[in-house]
Formats: structure tokens, C-alpha cells, sequence
């Protein structure tokens, strides 16, 4: 997993609440179970105007011009601004890795869906609870000005605006440790890969029966 420290990118908009993640990576192109590839169908149906089909070359597809990140001020955002319980619906994990392989490594919204949430700090990306007024003005800075972008620093815990206003964020300690490590589930398991490794050592000989090959 990519560890995650500070990152200063442009900010763009997902204006709109209740987006489950279905709408966020559909569910016909969940047939993958790696975490790459998923980019490109990233908001497939707000993003595009046809129908897209897993395998399908996106670069030929046409684009919705109404739609933000189709749009050259919001090109290579690597902050997402969300409105109220983002990432609602199924639980795919496909969710946050779509948003990962677009380029994506921070959402900040008023408030997430507790599965996507979770998901989202397992897959290197930092998801932000702040007040909606402080989002509305966000919302309005970023509308305002072209690539406005953000400054999010995770071991001091704020958001730097263009104007210099800093946000300080909350987040849980143990979800920070991972996050600027770099540690997903995994990761946090081979800290302990000698221990592990001379458990097993004991446990082979104390019980060698359970060892031997078939």
C-alpha cells in the first residue's frame, strides 16, 4: 500500500449526496479482483454518454462535457470533494480502488458510509469528516478559482487552504499509524514475520507430526 504523508493537489467536485458505489465503479465491471484497472470506469455513468462494457477501451468512448472531472480545471485532481454519506450502498472493496487507480488519494465530506470508510484506509486512501458548513466552503473556494488546490498533511492533522486558512481533521491514531507507514492488513502481519516465524520453529518441533508431508 502507498503510504500516505502529505499531498498537495487540485480538488474536485462530487456534488452531490448519497453517492453509493455502485454510481461510484458499477457493478459490471466488479469481475476483477485486482485493485488496478478500475480507473477508467471510475463514475461510469456520470462520466461517460453511453453504455460502457467491462473490457471496453474508454479512451474511444465520448464524454460527458457536464461532467467535473471530464473537465480540463479539475484535470489530474487528486483530492475529491463529496457531499453527505459517500460510499453508501454494497460493500465492494472495487469502490476505493477505482478511486486509487483514477488518481484520487484523499475524499473529504461531511460524512461516509462505515464500510467504504474502513475500506478506504486499507487501500492508501484518506478519507476526511468535516463539517458540511466548512465543505460548503470548500465547495465555493474550489467553484471560485481555477485549480484550487489543497494542502492535506497527515501527521499534523490539517488541511491547508490556497488562502493559508488551516482545517484541522480528526482521525483515529492506530488508521493514522497505517495510512503513513504505508501498512494494509498484510503489511501489519509481516511486522511480525520473525515472530511468527520462530512460533512456527516451536511449534514444529513440540509437534513435528503435524508437519510431515502426506
Amino acid at each position: 500500500m502507498k503510504a500516505f504523508t502529505t499531498l498537495k493537489g487540485i480538488a474536485a467536485p462530487m456534488d452531490r449526496a448519497n453517492v453509493d458505489t455502485d454510481m461510484i465503479i458499477p457493478k459490471q465491471f466488479l469481475k476483477s479482483i485486482k485493485r488496478s484497472g478500475f480507473g477508467p470506469n471510475l463514475f461510469d455513468e456520470l462520466r461517460y454518454l453511453d453504455e460502457g462494457r467491462p473490457g471496453q477501451d474508454c479512451s474511444q468512448r465520448p464524454l460527458n462535457p457536464d461532467f467535473p472531472l471530464n473537465q480540463a480545471r479539475y484535470r489530474g485532481a487528486s483530492i475529491l470533494l463529496a457531499r453527505e454519506n459517500f460510499g453508501c450502498g454494497s460493500s465492494r472493496e472495487h469502490a476505493p480502488w477505482a478511486l486509487e487507480d483514477y488518481g484520487f488519494r484523499c475524499v473529504i465530506a461531511p460524512s461516509f458510509a462505515d464500510i467504504f470508510f474502513n475500506n478506504c484506509f486499507k487501500n492508501g486512501i484518506l478519507p476526511i469528516v468535516l463539517k458540511a458548513e466548512i465543505v460548503d466552503k470548500l465547495f465555493k473556494e474550489m467553484y471560485d478559482q481555477e485549480a484550487y488546490a489543497l494542502e492535506v498533511d497527515l501527521p499534523a492533522q490539517t488541511i491547508r487552504t490556497p488562502s493559508g486558512d488551516e482545517i484541522p481533521f480528526e482521525v483515529d491514531s492506530f488508521r493514522k499509524h497505517c495510512l503513513i507507514n504505508g501498512l494494509d492488513d498484510i503489511g501489519l502481519t509481516l511486522e511480525d514475520a520473525e515472530d511468527i516465524r520462530a512460533f512456527e520453529a516451536k511449534w514444529q518441533q513440540k509437534s513435528p507430526w503435524l508437519f510431515r508431508a502426506s
